[in-house]
């Protein structure tokens, strides 16, 4: 044994002494990429940046659907979601918080890289360099909202390991320090971006525009309707804008929108002249020369890259699978699209003795603002040709109502001896989750494919995250911030009248209720609500925790409260003989599962900041309120 075990030592050792010691060290792996391959291919390089880019920061978003269901755009008609209307855990103060400085630091060293990759072209380290830098203002766009002031770190640093890691300690910066950050970067990226509204999923001058001009909007607002709660402030100007920046933050706004629109680049988008509705659908699942849409998340079915928000969000009665209907709008949205004269009026309810009937339940919904069909799937309307059946069983003459608990169930009606459908194949059930709980499902996102609704399958149906039509509501409002409503009023005008709404605003129609009522119709479903409420500091107005037992009757008001979503259901009539007979009328329900109102704490303005950020580093001072 010892003899072969000698020989053994011999042989490797031969081997390895026949080596070529220099060769054998400095071999390449195979399965890294070193910094010097990386940055002498530009397709490498891109690479790299679709991984920063898909860290992109959203609140909410079609990836994430419950997210929509958190205040008063809809109800979730899933089960294991229900505890979103039924306590208010969701509003604590780290809820919607970001402080990854992880990604921070990646989108630095990619900054410091670039600028030395000397193997690249001119143009390709221009672009990439202007997209990592566009993605960090993004990104501090993002914590500022959230957080107020955050350090405000550019290059990557490095710990020395010498046990004091006190100089890579930085204090917040100012809330207003961070604003202005992200609009002098983005004024310096829209002369190094591609000039190309073609592009939608990376940086361009377009996007710059388009962010710059929401930023500063975020940061006027703050500035001026912060002095409503003075005591979401630190003294430090961590937290809390001075009033006094107001007017130069809107006109920034308003100069970066009008420099977005008179470029003429962008369009609203209005392929469907003939069908408003429809046309405002389709702006969201047009992939193919849209000259609306200005920066959006792509999907790839033949990539693989896609996403589920119309397998959620389906019809029930017509799933391609045994999925969907979890986003149920709520009545407080829907009743907020006004008349074609541009006046507001309530659904008709005969819970409240307003008792009209309806030939076809879409009848009650005629004669309104398109957006509100283009954002919503209504009773009686259509989702991939089929018509959507909701509808919440029959009402007797005496008003006992014969329903089921069960999609489509059978019962017998009074007189007759076989059973037939009693409730909609969509419901409205109350509890049953997948069902329209509040007598509608979401439209806005939803595929219009065949396929797109199986789990095999799914959508590629991108997420906008910037349009030109959001362009224009940001011009108007930064306008009629600087007392400019004429202005203002052209601006909203070339929405509604997109929106099918034939009266044209006037200078005397536009106050911020209006302002703040256009934004709720023509941005719903698209991540606005909350950030919007937040700026105008109005959160803490309109969800105040009052338990209501009716949806708020004074519509277009910027401060009503609305903290409980409600319901509009759809009944037939079953009273043989009568001349309504088989007709439909309207009851309004809130949910048995929405027991508890929405409760906005003046801490929640700014997100919490963790136990474990401040005890790493002294220097950070705590958000106000917490």
């Amino acid at each position: 044994m010892k003899k072969y075990f000698i020989l053994l030592s011999i042989i490797v050792f031969s081997l390895t002494w026949g080596c070529k010691d220099d060769d054998f060290l400095n071999k390449n792996p195979n399965t890294i990429l070193l910094n010097d391959q990386v940055w002498s291919d530009p397709s490498l390089v891109t690479s790299v940046l679709a991984d920063l880019y898909g860290r992109y920061v959203d609140q909410q978003t079609i990836t994430n659907w419950p997210e929509f269901t958190n205040f008063d755009e809809a109800f979730p008609s899933e089960s294991g979601q229900f505890w979103r209307v039924q306590t208010n855990p969701q509003y604590d103060y780290g809820w919607w918080g970001d402080w990854d400085y992880g990604y921070i630091r990646e989108l630095n060293l990619f900054i410091q890289k670039c600028k030395a990759a000397d193997k690249l072209s001119e143009s390709d380290r221009t672009r990439f360099l202007a997209e990592a830098r566009f993605l960090r203002a993004a990104n501090y766009f993002e914590k500022v909202k959230r957080m107020g002031g955050v350090p405000l770190i550019t290059e990557p640093m490095e710990y020395d390991f010498s046990g004091d890691p006190t100089y890579l300690q930085h204090a917040r910066a100012k809330e207003s320090e961070v604003y202005d950050f992200v609009i002098n970067e983005l004024d310096t990226l829209k002369t190094m971006l591609p000039d190309n509204a073609s592009i939608k999923s990376r940086a361009t001058k377009g996007l710059a525009l388009a962010m710059q001009a929401r930023a500063a909007l975020y940061a006027g607002s703050i500035a001026k309707y912060g002095t409503k709660t003075p005591s979401v402030s630190l003294s430090g100007g961590e937290v809390g804008i001075p009033a006094e920046k107001a007017q130069g933050y809107y006109q920034k706004a308003l100069t970066a929108a009008q420099e977005l629109i008179s470029s003429g680049k962008y369009s609203l988008y209005l392929k469907k002249p003939d069908d408003l509705q429809d046309n405002f659908a389709s702006l969201f699942t047009d992939k193919g020369s849209n000259p609306e849409v200005i920066f959006a998340q792509d999907f790839k079915l033949k990539s693989g890259v896609i996403e589920g928000w119309t397998v959620s969000n389906q019809p029930r009665s017509s799933a391609e699978e045994q999925q969907g209907g979890r986003v149920n709008p709520s009545l407080n949205l829907v009743q907020s699209f006004e008349l074609l004269d541009n006046t507001y009026a309530q659904l008709p309810d005969i819970s409240t003795g307003d008792t009209v009937y309806f030939n076809n339940p879409s009848d009650a919904f005629a004669n309104r603002d398109a957006r509100l069909g283009g954002t919503i799937i209504i009773p009686g309307s259509k989702f991939k040709g089929k018509t959507v059946d909701i509808w919440a069983g029959y009402m007797l003459k005496n008003g006992s109502i014969i329903s089921g608990d069960h999609f489509g169930a059978n019962a017998i009606l009074p007189g007759k001896s076989t059973d037939e459908q009693v409730v909609g194949f969509d419901g409205p059930i109350d509890g049953l989750e997948y069902s329209a709980q509040t007598g509608f499902y979401v439209r806005k996102f939803l595929d219009p494919t065949v396929g797109s609704g199986q789990l095999g399958t799914q959508s590629d149906v991108w997420w906008v995250r910037y349009r030109y039509g959001e362009v224009l509501l940001n011009a108007a409002e930064a306008a009629f911030e600087l007392g400019d409503k004429t202005t203002a009023a052209g601006y909203l005008n070339q929405v509604r009248s997109r929106a099918g709404l034939t009266k044209p605003l006037t200078e005397s129609d536009i106050t911020f209720d209006r302002i703040v009522h256009e934004r709720k119709v023509e941005l719903a479903f698209e991540g606005h609500e909350m950030f919007d409420m937040k700026r105008w500091r109005l959160a803490h107005v309109i969800w105040d925790g009052t338990n209501m037992t009716h949806v708020t009757t004074n519509l277009g008001k910027a401060d009503e409260v609305s903290t409980m979503i409600f319901g509009l259901w759809p009944y037939k009539i079953y009273n043989p003989g009568s001349p309504n007979n088989g007709k439909y009328v309207f009851k309004q329900v809130r949910p048995s599962r929405v027991t508890s109102p929405h409760t906005w704490r003046l801490g929640n303005y700014y997100s919490k900041i963790g136990d474990d950020v401040r005890t790493n580093n002294p220097k950070i001072v705590k958000n106000p309120n917490q």
